[in-house]
């Protein structure tokens, strides 16, 4: 499909997964046109490039660019007008991650990362590594790799970096040369029947390694430990528990652990990451274990990940408001929220939490509703908005009052709010905040775009 030079249009071109592909095909020298409902930061690194992006969608963009592909994201329904258009005019119609899978076969060392959470930052962390060590990789990641600054990257070597999207089934579109699989969870249950048909999906995964390469497994996890029962192959298994091969020590339990690394009884050496918090000793765990695979100078891995700053997103500090505190936070499935306000309490031990969570579709509030109620019981101060949709219709009986009405009877004694919009947020802000908190905006919707308020 790309052995020439093709014109290429992204329907949702303005997702972090899409603008990603985008920019590497136009900078691989394709035709790349776009569309998207709004202009965002992700547009708009793709316009100051030279990328035509549409705003809206209407089938008089294809009309006027007779394009030869069309590339849809998971987000866009099938009914989408440019899809239709498409589909009318003959043209080549296919997902994001088919897309994907056709840069990764001009790379014949592709190392992907997929897992139902982590699989940013573990990607983030590779790629660091990769580039500091002058190897060169083509990297295409779900977030902005902090110093980079930049969340894809053409290189000139064998190496491809990225992470795999399983949220609809479409990484099975990839035959990756190293695999990472950082955990399986109860996660995208709009698309999966239930967890046994995620961790089928998982095992198909990984059946498609190549025989030549290695999957590198998170063993601490309960999901991989159960699909680890029935598959076997080049594995190396990671985590903190003594049966792993490649094994974090923790030295130090503080916000940001001081870590020794083993592979079976042998001292690697010592790291305190630039990161918070003991995911990410996992996630940095899983991007050694790449590094071994490859034969990487070890202790120039570790001086790398001693200097990751992180990736936009996975708690971000974004200043100050009021003399309080502001991060902003990606997390949106209860086991992301909990690892998180594990991590903020490490980091701010003596200091009050405003915690303000945007859920993030109905279907996984409805799926998750009552880890959702438990995990966000703890939080000092909650304030809670209405469910962001995404791409999904509501669902009877699931809104972001109803959830507030649950959430609320088990936090009797806890402040609590619910906030439909972005200025009611504000104002009660402005009611209940008091020096020296710490503010946490959290969600995977836009819940971040309240700092753009606050900044004024």
């Amino acid at each position: 499909m790309l052995e020439k030079k093709r014109s290429i249009h992204f329907v949702g071109i303005g997702g972090v997964g899409m603008s990603s592909l985008a920019l590497i095909l136009f900078t691989l020298g394709h035709k790349v046109t776009g569309c998207d409902l709004n202009r965002n930061k992700y547009t708009q690194i793709l316009e100051k490039k030279g990328i035509t992006v549409y705003y809206g969608h209407s089938g008089k963009h294809l009309e006027k660019e007779k394009p030869e592909i069309v590339v849809y994201s998971s987000a866009v329904p099938l009914e989408n007008a440019e899809l239709v258009k498409a589909k009318e005019m003959g043209l080549w119609v296919i997902p994001r991650a088919q897309m994907l899978s056709q840069v990764m076969n001009l790379y014949p060392k592709s190392i992907v990362v997929a897992g139902s959470h982590g699989k940013t930052t573990t990607t983030s962390m590779i790629a660091e590594i990769l580039i500091s060590l002058k190897k060169n990789p083509t990297v295409i990641v779900g977030g902005i790799i902090k110093n980079i600054n930049s969340h894809s990257i053409l290189g000139k070597s064998e190496y491809l970096v990225a992470e795999a999207d399983e949220s609809d089934g479409s990484f099975l579109c990839y035959r990756p040369f190293i695999e990472v699989i950082t955990n399986i969870d109860r996660e995208h249950l709009d698309f999966y029947a239930d967890f046994s048909a995620i961790k089928k999906a998982f095992i198909n995964f990984i059946k498609r390694c190549s025989a030549q390469g290695k999957v590198i497994l998170c063993g601490d996890d309960q999901g991989v430990k159960e699909i680890s029962q029935e598959i076997f192959g080049p594995f190396l298994f990671y985590g903190l528990s003594e049966e792993n091969i490649l094994k974090g020590k923790i030295l130090e339990d503080t916000a940001y652990p001081l870590v020794e690394i083993f592979k079976g009884n042998k001292s690697l050496g010592k790291v305190r990451l630039g990161v918070p918090g003991v995911h990410n000793v996992l996630n940095a765990l899983g991007a050694m274990g790449v590094a071994l695979e490859l034969k990487l100078p070890f202790s120039k891995v570790l001086e790398v990940l001693k200097n990751f700053k992180g990736v936009g997103r996975r708690i971000e500090v974004k200043g100050q408001w009021r003399n309080c505190i502001l991060i902003d936070d990606y997390a949106h499935h209860p086991r992301e929220i909990k690892e998180t306000l594990l991590t903020l309490r490490k980091m701010y031990p003596e200091k009050k939490m405003i915690l303000i969570f945007q859920p993030h579709r109905y279907t996984r509030v409805k799926a998750l509703w009552e880890d959702f109620l438990m995990v966000l019981k703890e939080s000092d101060i909650l304030i809670l908005t209405e469910i962001y949709p995404a791409s999904e219709v509501p669902i009877p009986g699931i809104s972001g009052k109803i959830f507030f009405e649950n959430v609320s009877n088990l936090r009797t004694h806890k402040p609590t709010f619910f906030c439909k919009d972005f200025l009611s947020i504000l104002e009660t802000l402005k009611k209940i905040v008091e020096p020296e908190q710490v503010i946490v905006t959290m969600g995977a919707g836009d819940i971040y775009k309240l700092h753009n308020l606050l900044e004024k």
